[in-house]
């Protein structure tokens, strides 16, 4: 008791900054290393090295929306994307795909200030803090996906902001700052729908945490909704009013239907996931909106959905893919597993592989169709290098990993932004990773990243602090 007393005292006193002359160091390296990558590609083969397959269905219902009002693409109402991302690549597409790159990685470098202060705020360290900053400046999948054509940047920088808010409410108790963090919290989800359910996670958290706070216990979960979910409930009667579609955004039945059923499917029959998706009728980039279920391919598949409005197509491939998993839970379940092993432990050296070997090479060498282990022992016996360099990015990641788990207790275990930070990282593994199943690549851990940073630098300060024994 005297050592959380102590601790405590010590909190009370900390000061709340938004800026210290030693986050210069940090945010030059970031800005220095991102711009320096993003000109690797822009000089080499143009905008055509950042854009990824997804970019267009950014892209188009954006320009829709910033030029007529309205978020279409192929001509209808557009569902898969939600007006976050592609509004901030209208907006600063004007400059060109290079504007919007320069864009990204300016988020990203602003994310190194963020992630600063949230483990400023969670951790009361001044020390954990800035190392968490230098740590993040440099975080290989953070630094390679500032500069794709793709909303994870963005969506990760507002993502941070409302999970510093919500630290902060943790250690002040200020209703007002649950406003706020409500409100950059709609804003990520926005741009990103990973998020669409978190605000019942954090609002039962708020209760368990408050539970013997009377005048808190049910105000605070309640302010914090209140900042969300009015404005995620406005875009959904949208999409009901113009589509008869009742969710958040489409790419949930999209990803459930192609990917995660096609993917049972392909596991209980013994048949490559091409296969089943293909005849389930995806086909990937068919269209520039990503909204395969209105393709002319998906509707020869599916002929008598051929005068069907968005709405039902969505609910049969809802209800379709919903009676596979149940059908074969368990294999559901393992490939889920699996994937999420997957996505935490893969190091996301994909993007260097593109820029050291040309697709070409990859193809004459029979990397791209052998098995991953076949894959790898050919990767080191044509492109040494390029193997090396995984395995670089492999043992920085899993040296992030051992710094964030030798002091995952930092603060004790009554630590209630330690619970917070540690139950995001869990609730971003399980959506993306155990219910993306196929999809799920290491790009989808990026929002995870700044907590395992933050982590590790209280695994790099030690378990002192002060003087007070932590744990």
């Amino acid at each position: 008791m005297s050592i959380v007393l102590s601790v405590s005292a010590v909190n009370s006193n900390f000061k709340t900054e938004w800026w210290t002359p030693r986050l210069g160091g940090p945010m030059a390296a970031a800005t220095l290393i991102r711009l320096a990558l993003l000109a690797v590609p822009l000089t080499r083969t143009g905008t055509n090295g950042i854009i990824s397959a997804d970019t267009s269905s950014y892209l188009i219902p954006g320009r829709n929306l910033l030029l007529h009002g309205c978020f279409f693409a192929d001509g209808v109402p557009d569902l898969v994307r939600t007006p976050g991302y592609p509004l901030f690549f209208a907006i600063t597409s004007q400059w060109g795909m290079a504007g919007t790159a320069v864009a990204g990685a300016i988020v990203s470098v602003l994310s190194v200030l963020l992630v600063w202060k949230l483990a400023r705020t969670a951790f009361m360290d001044d020390r954990i803090a800035l190392v968490a900053a230098w740590i993040f400046a440099f975080e290989p999948l953070s630094v390679l996906n500032s500069i794709y054509l793709l909303s994870d940047t963005l969506y990760v920088a507002l993502f941070l902001l409302s999970l510093e808010r919500l630290a902060e409410f943790l250690h002040r108790r200020r209703l007002r700052v649950l406003v706020v963090a409500g409100l950059w919290l709609a804003a990520a989800t926005f741009v990103r729908p990973v998020s669409y359910y978190l605000p019942v996670a954090w609002a039962l958290g708020l209760f368990l945490v408050l539970v013997r706070k009377k005048g808190l216990r049910w105000k605070a979960p309640a302010v914090l909704l209140i900042g969300v979910l009015p404005w995620l409930a406005a875009w959904q009667v949208r999409n009901w009013v113009e589509t008869g579609y009742s969710g958040f955004a489409s790419i949930t039945e999209v990803n459930l239907y192609f990917f995660t059923a096609a993917e049972v499917i392909a596991n209980v029959e013994h048949r490559s996931f091409h296969d089943t998706s293909t005849e389930l009728g995806y086909v990937p980039f068919v269209d520039q909106s990503g909204q395969s279920y209105l393709s002319a391919f998906y509707i020869s598949r599916h002929p008598e959905q051929a005068g069907w409005s968005q709405g039902p197509r969505l609910a049969y491939m809802h209800t379709e893919a919903v009676r596979v998993i149940r059908a074969h839970i368990m294999v559901y379940l393992r490939a889920g597993v699996i994937s999420a092993v997957k996505m935490v432990f893969n190091p996301g050296a994909g993007f260097f592989d593109h820029l050291l070997i040309p697709q070409s090479s990859l193809v004459s060498s029979g990397l791209i169709d052998a098995s991953p282990v076949s894959r790898e022992i050919l990767l080191l016996k044509t492109h040494f290098w390029v193997a090396a360099e995984k395995a670089f990015f492999q043992v920085i990641l899993l040296t992030l990993y051992f710094l964030a788990a030798r002091n995952v207790f930092y603060g004790g275990k009554l630590n209630s932004c330690r619970w917070l930070l540690l139950g995001v990282a869990l609730y971003f593994v399980v959506v993306t990773g155990v219910g993306g199943g196929v999809g799920a690549d290491a790009r989808l851990r990026l929002p995870v990243m700044p907590i395992v940073c933050m982590f590790a630098a209280a695994g790099v300060i030690g378990k002192k602090r002060n003087g007070v024994a932590i744990e």
